[in-house]
């Protein structure tokens, strides 16, 4: 169930919600200069390859670094997946286009029916692609609710961090 869940959160970020005038969650502008929680690469042969392989940053706002820190998030944390596709050429693994910038907002009482978080997915980072919307529940809680202990939230930063 989690891969299809994961695969309809990608197939939709491939789409735009035309009646969509505003998000419910904003596009982050400047998250590349939030603290950088960690990276990863998923690569062909792992069980979300279809979904989600390539290279993934994961960016949080100082409120979202409190939450990781003492395991709750307060209202006002934002967390940013974002994913670029991975480039193998001459033995070195380089960002390719960016597939998909997906948010994740604190804000308990908007968000109570998704565990407090709204989630957003932005189609190669554009932010006037809002591909999530109305759909958050299916495309993005059902997954996260696993994390329910972790306040919804499957990354960790690096030990130290």
């Amino acid at each position: 169930m989690r891969t299809s869940i994961l695969s309809a959160w990608l197939m939709l970020c491939g789409m735009t919600t035309a009646n969509a005038a505003e998000p419910v969650v904003p596009y982050p502008d400047g998250y590349r200069d939030w603290r950088h929680v960690k990276s990863m690469v998923i690569e062909d042969g792992h069980a979300l390859f279809a979904s989600f392989g390539g290279i993934h940053h994961l960016y949080a706002n100082a409120k979202a670094m409190q939450g990781y820190r003492g395991g709750t998030f307060p209202d006002g944390a934002v967390i940013v997946f974002d994913l670029l596709e991975a480039v193998s050429a001459d033995r070195a693994l380089t960002e390719g286009a960016r597939k998909v910038v997906g948010v994740m907002h604190k804000d308990a009482r908007k968000f109570a029916a998704t565990g407090g978080w709204g989630f957003e997915g932005f189609a190669g980072g554009d932010p006037a692609t809002h591909a999530v919307g109305a759909n958050a529940k299916a495309a993005c809680f059902d997954c996260h609710t696993a994390q329910k202990g972790q306040d919804y939230v499957f990354s960790q930063p690096r030990p130290g961090e």
